[in-house]
Protein backbone atom coordinates (compact mmCIF):
# COMPACT_ATOMS: atom_id res chain seq x y z
CA UNK A 1 0.00 0.00 0.00
CA UNK A 2 1.42 3.40 -0.99
CA UNK A 3 1.66 6.52 1.12
CA UNK A 4 -1.92 7.57 1.84
CA UNK A 5 -0.72 11.17 2.30
CA UNK A 6 0.35 11.31 -1.35
CA UNK A 7 -0.28 14.65 -3.10
CA UNK A 8 -0.90 13.03 -6.47
CA UNK A 9 1.51 15.31 -8.34
CA UNK A 10 -0.34 18.47 -7.30
CA UNK A 11 1.52 21.78 -7.15
CA UNK A 12 0.80 23.66 -3.92
CA UNK A 13 0.62 27.40 -3.27
CA UNK A 14 1.02 28.46 0.36
CA UNK A 15 0.40 32.13 1.13
CA UNK A 16 2.17 33.96 3.94
CA UNK A 17 4.72 31.14 3.97
CA UNK A 18 7.86 33.10 4.79
CA UNK A 19 7.71 32.23 8.49
CA UNK A 20 5.73 30.48 11.22
CA UNK A 21 2.86 28.18 10.33
CA UNK A 22 3.03 28.95 6.60
CA UNK A 23 6.70 28.05 6.46
CA UNK A 24 6.07 24.68 8.08
CA UNK A 25 3.16 23.93 5.75
CA UNK A 26 5.33 24.76 2.74
CA UNK A 27 8.08 22.46 4.03
CA UNK A 28 5.60 19.62 4.63
CA UNK A 29 3.93 19.92 1.23
CA UNK A 30 7.24 20.35 -0.58
CA UNK A 31 8.62 17.15 0.93
CA UNK A 32 5.41 15.09 0.70
CA UNK A 33 5.12 11.98 -1.44
CA UNK A 34 3.85 12.92 -4.88
CA UNK A 35 4.44 16.64 -4.44
CA UNK A 36 4.49 18.55 -7.71
CA UNK A 37 6.34 21.38 -6.01
CA UNK A 38 5.40 24.28 -3.76
CA UNK A 39 5.01 27.99 -4.42
CA UNK A 40 6.17 29.90 -1.35
CA UNK A 41 4.40 33.25 -1.13
CA UNK A 42 5.18 36.11 1.21
CA UNK A 43 4.97 39.89 0.99
CA UNK A 44 8.70 39.91 1.90
CA UNK A 45 10.51 38.20 -0.98
CA UNK A 46 13.64 37.41 1.04
CA UNK A 47 11.61 35.37 3.53
CA UNK A 48 9.89 33.45 0.73
CA UNK A 49 13.22 32.75 -0.97
CA UNK A 50 14.74 31.42 2.27
CA UNK A 51 11.89 28.94 2.75
CA UNK A 52 11.98 27.91 -0.92
CA UNK A 53 15.67 27.15 -0.49
CA UNK A 54 14.84 24.95 2.53
CA UNK A 55 12.38 23.00 0.40
CA UNK A 56 14.97 22.53 -2.35
CA UNK A 57 17.61 21.44 0.18
CA UNK A 58 15.18 18.73 1.32
CA UNK A 59 14.83 17.50 -2.27
CA UNK A 60 11.61 19.25 -3.27
CA UNK A 61 10.76 21.75 -5.99
CA UNK A 62 9.98 25.29 -4.89
CA UNK A 63 9.33 28.74 -6.31
CA UNK A 64 9.38 31.93 -4.22
CA UNK A 65 6.95 34.67 -5.26
CA UNK A 66 6.32 38.01 -3.58
CA UNK A 67 2.73 39.23 -3.41
CA UNK A 68 0.34 41.01 -1.05
CA UNK A 69 -2.73 38.75 -1.17
CA UNK A 70 -5.07 41.69 -0.60
CA UNK A 71 -4.07 43.01 -4.06
CA UNK A 72 -6.33 41.23 -6.58
CA UNK A 73 -4.20 42.03 -9.64
CA UNK A 74 -0.97 40.98 -7.94
CA UNK A 75 -2.52 37.67 -6.90
CA UNK A 76 -3.63 36.91 -10.47
CA UNK A 77 -0.13 37.67 -11.75
CA UNK A 78 1.41 35.45 -9.06
CA UNK A 79 -0.80 32.48 -9.96
CA UNK A 80 -0.07 32.94 -13.67
CA UNK A 81 3.69 33.00 -12.94
CA UNK A 82 3.39 29.89 -10.78
CA UNK A 83 1.52 28.03 -13.51
CA UNK A 84 4.15 29.00 -16.08
CA UNK A 85 7.03 27.83 -13.90
CA UNK A 86 5.66 24.79 -12.03
CA UNK A 87 2.22 24.04 -13.45
CA UNK A 88 -1.37 24.81 -12.50
CA UNK A 89 -2.02 25.03 -8.78
CA UNK A 90 -3.66 21.86 -7.41
CA UNK A 91 -3.47 22.75 -3.70
CA UNK A 92 -4.09 26.22 -2.30
CA UNK A 93 -3.37 26.95 1.36
CA UNK A 94 -4.72 30.38 2.33
CA UNK A 95 -2.43 30.95 5.29
CA UNK A 96 -1.61 34.68 5.05
CA UNK A 97 -3.24 36.43 7.99
CA UNK A 98 -2.91 38.78 10.94
CA UNK A 99 -2.98 42.43 9.88
CA UNK A 100 -1.27 42.01 6.52
CA UNK A 101 1.65 43.81 4.94
CA UNK A 102 0.76 47.33 6.07
CA UNK A 103 -1.09 47.17 9.42
CA UNK A 104 -2.65 50.35 10.73
CA UNK A 105 -0.93 51.88 13.78
CA UNK A 106 -4.40 52.26 15.34
CA UNK A 107 -5.21 48.54 15.39
CA UNK A 108 -4.93 48.44 19.17
CA UNK A 109 -7.84 50.83 19.66
CA UNK A 110 -11.44 49.58 20.19
CA UNK A 111 -12.93 49.05 16.73
CA UNK A 112 -15.77 51.48 17.42
CA UNK A 113 -13.22 54.26 17.86
CA UNK A 114 -11.72 53.67 14.41
CA UNK A 115 -13.20 53.01 10.96
CA UNK A 116 -12.86 51.13 7.66
CA UNK A 117 -9.37 52.45 7.00
CA UNK A 118 -8.26 50.56 10.13
CA UNK A 119 -10.60 47.58 9.83
CA UNK A 120 -9.29 46.84 6.35
CA UNK A 121 -5.92 45.87 7.84
CA UNK A 122 -7.66 42.68 8.95
CA UNK A 123 -10.42 42.34 6.35
CA UNK A 124 -8.05 42.89 3.41
CA UNK A 125 -5.80 39.92 4.09
CA UNK A 126 -8.01 37.55 6.10
CA UNK A 127 -11.14 37.79 3.95
CA UNK A 128 -10.44 39.45 0.60
CA UNK A 129 -7.04 37.76 0.46
CA UNK A 130 -8.75 34.37 0.69
CA UNK A 131 -11.26 35.34 -2.00
CA UNK A 132 -8.52 36.71 -4.28
CA UNK A 133 -6.35 33.61 -4.09
CA UNK A 134 -9.23 31.15 -4.35
CA UNK A 135 -10.69 32.92 -7.38
CA UNK A 136 -7.27 32.98 -9.06
CA UNK A 137 -6.59 29.25 -8.73
CA UNK A 138 -10.03 27.83 -9.53
CA UNK A 139 -9.84 28.16 -13.36
CA UNK A 140 -6.57 26.21 -13.40
CA UNK A 141 -7.95 23.58 -11.05
CA UNK A 142 -11.00 23.09 -13.25
CA UNK A 143 -8.86 22.88 -16.39
CA UNK A 144 -6.75 20.12 -14.81
CA UNK A 145 -9.85 17.90 -14.50
CA UNK A 146 -8.19 16.27 -11.51
CA UNK A 147 -8.68 16.41 -7.74
CA UNK A 148 -7.94 19.79 -6.17
CA UNK A 149 -7.67 21.00 -2.58
CA UNK A 150 -8.38 24.43 -1.08
CA UNK A 151 -7.50 24.94 2.59
CA UNK A 152 -7.90 28.13 4.61
CA UNK A 153 -6.23 28.74 7.96
CA UNK A 154 -8.66 30.53 10.25
CA UNK A 155 -8.61 31.17 13.99
CA UNK A 156 -10.47 29.93 17.02
CA UNK A 157 -11.26 33.62 17.51
CA UNK A 158 -13.86 33.12 14.76
CA UNK A 159 -15.50 30.23 16.67
CA UNK A 160 -15.01 31.30 20.28
CA UNK A 161 -14.77 35.09 20.06
CA UNK A 162 -12.00 37.26 21.50
CA UNK A 163 -12.44 40.68 23.07
CA UNK A 164 -10.42 43.22 21.14
CA UNK A 165 -10.27 41.07 18.01
CA UNK A 166 -13.77 41.69 16.68
CA UNK A 167 -12.79 42.62 13.11
CA UNK A 168 -10.18 39.87 12.87
CA UNK A 169 -12.64 37.29 14.22
CA UNK A 170 -15.32 38.48 11.81
CA UNK A 171 -12.96 38.27 8.83
CA UNK A 172 -11.88 34.75 9.77
CA UNK A 173 -15.50 33.65 10.26
CA UNK A 174 -16.31 35.12 6.86
CA UNK A 175 -13.46 33.14 5.31
CA UNK A 176 -14.83 29.92 6.82
CA UNK A 177 -18.31 30.65 5.44
CA UNK A 178 -16.79 31.40 2.05
CA UNK A 179 -15.00 28.03 2.13
CA UNK A 180 -18.27 26.21 2.83
CA UNK A 181 -19.92 27.79 -0.19
CA UNK A 182 -16.87 27.09 -2.37
CA UNK A 183 -17.10 23.47 -1.26
CA UNK A 184 -20.70 23.26 -2.49
CA UNK A 185 -19.84 24.88 -5.81
CA UNK A 186 -16.80 22.76 -6.63
CA UNK A 187 -17.45 19.36 -5.08
CA UNK A 188 -18.72 17.88 -8.33
CA UNK A 189 -15.32 18.71 -9.87
CA UNK A 190 -13.43 16.72 -7.18
CA UNK A 191 -12.23 19.98 -5.60
CA UNK A 192 -12.58 20.12 -1.82
CA UNK A 193 -12.55 23.21 0.40
CA UNK A 194 -11.92 23.09 4.15
CA UNK A 195 -10.70 25.31 6.98
CA UNK A 196 -8.31 24.74 9.88
CA UNK A 197 -9.01 26.76 13.03
CA UNK A 198 -5.92 27.32 15.13
CA UNK A 199 -5.40 28.70 18.63
CA UNK A 200 -2.20 29.73 20.46
CA UNK A 201 0.61 28.57 18.18
CA UNK A 202 4.31 29.09 18.84
CA UNK A 203 5.20 31.18 15.83
CA UNK A 204 8.28 33.43 16.18
CA UNK A 205 6.16 36.44 17.17
CA UNK A 206 4.16 34.48 19.75
CA UNK A 207 7.31 32.94 21.23
CA UNK A 208 8.89 36.38 21.66
CA UNK A 209 5.78 37.66 23.43
CA UNK A 210 5.17 34.73 25.78
CA UNK A 211 8.71 33.65 26.60
CA UNK A 212 9.39 37.09 28.00
CA UNK A 213 6.42 36.76 30.38
CA UNK A 214 6.33 33.27 31.99
CA UNK A 215 3.38 34.17 34.24
CA UNK A 216 1.30 35.25 31.27
CA UNK A 217 2.18 32.02 29.47
CA UNK A 218 1.13 29.99 32.53
CA UNK A 219 -2.22 31.81 32.77
CA UNK A 220 -2.81 31.35 29.05
CA UNK A 221 -2.07 27.62 29.07
CA UNK A 222 -4.56 27.04 31.89
CA UNK A 223 -7.24 27.42 29.20
CA UNK A 224 -5.81 24.51 27.18
CA UNK A 225 -6.50 20.84 27.88
CA UNK A 226 -3.18 19.93 26.25
CA UNK A 227 -0.98 22.20 28.37
CA UNK A 228 1.36 23.54 25.74
CA UNK A 229 1.22 26.01 22.88
CA UNK A 230 0.56 24.53 19.48
CA UNK A 231 3.53 24.09 17.19
CA UNK A 232 3.58 24.95 13.47
CA UNK A 233 3.97 21.22 12.82
CA UNK A 234 0.58 20.54 14.44
CA UNK A 235 -1.13 22.75 11.87
CA UNK A 236 1.04 21.57 8.99
CA UNK A 237 0.16 17.93 9.68
CA UNK A 238 -3.56 18.69 9.34
CA UNK A 239 -2.90 20.73 6.19
CA UNK A 240 -0.99 17.81 4.68
CA UNK A 241 -3.87 15.45 5.45
CA UNK A 242 -6.44 17.77 3.83
CA UNK A 243 -4.16 18.37 0.82
CA UNK A 244 -3.51 14.69 0.24
CA UNK A 245 -5.24 11.73 -1.35
CA UNK A 246 -6.34 10.67 2.17
CA UNK A 247 -9.20 13.21 2.25
CA UNK A 248 -11.17 13.11 -1.04
CA UNK A 249 -14.57 12.80 0.70
CA UNK A 250 -14.05 15.61 3.23
CA UNK A 251 -15.22 19.08 2.27
CA UNK A 252 -16.93 22.14 3.72
CA UNK A 253 -15.57 21.45 7.21
CA UNK A 254 -13.70 23.38 9.91
CA UNK A 255 -11.03 21.38 11.75
CA UNK A 256 -9.89 22.82 15.10
CA UNK A 257 -6.18 22.32 15.85
CA UNK A 258 -6.27 23.96 19.24
CA UNK A 259 -5.10 21.72 22.09
CA UNK A 260 -8.64 21.57 23.43
CA UNK A 261 -8.93 25.33 23.92
CA UNK A 262 -12.50 25.33 22.61
CA UNK A 263 -15.09 22.72 21.76
CA UNK A 264 -17.35 25.30 20.11
CA UNK A 265 -19.17 24.07 17.02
Amino acid sequence: MGDILNLGGRVALVTGAGQGVGRQIALQLGAAEGSGGVVVNDYVLERAEAVAEEVRAAGGKALALQCDVSDHGAVKAMVEQAAADLGAIGVLVNNAGNAGATPSPELGKPFWETGPEVWNSFVGVNFYGVINCTAAVIPGMLARQAPGRIITIISDASRWGDAGLEIYAGAKAGAAGFMRSVARSLGRHQITANSIAIALTATPAVRRTLEGDPERLKRTLEKYIVRRPGQPEDVANMALFLASDASPWITGQVYPVNGGFSFAL
